[in-house]
């Protein structure tokens, strides 16, 4: 009987994230650290594979590490403009940046993303 296999990008499509959301976790969230992303089950030629039942289990690693969102701040979107158009910003560059890092940091919601970014830029 054939096993098969889920790699990081049909993971991520079921959790509905971007394509490049669980390398970047496996990269943030290595064994040994204080919230491991969950182990693959096989690695072949260096590509990771999960069974498609542990989805779930990725799942709950999300939510649990999205958990910890109640202590982030968080800022609105027109907030972010507004910093963002102080400092030479115009409108669309300003939405790329925002939609960049909110691809980037898929386990922040956009509110987190912009309360990070407006600190970054006012720091």
């Amino acid at each position: 009987m054939t096993v098969q296999y889920i790699g990081p990008v049909q993971l991520g499509e079921a959790l509905g994230v971007s394509r490049f959301a669980v390398p970047r976790w496996q990269a943030r969230f290595p064994a040994g650290s204080s919230h491991p992303f969950p182990e693959p089950d096989i690695v072949v030629d260096g590509t990771p594979g999960w069974r498609p039942t542990r989805i779930s289990e990725v799942s709950e690693w999300r939510n649990r590490l999205r958990g910890t969102a109640d202590i982030r701040p968080k800022a609105t979107r027109e907030e972010f403009l507004r910093v963002a158009a102080g400092r030479g910003f115009d409108q669309d560059e300003a939405m790329r940046t925002l939609n960049t890092f909110v691809e980037e940091f898929p386990e922040m919601t956009e509110a987190e993303v912009c309360a990070w970014a407006i600190e970054k830029f006012t720091s």
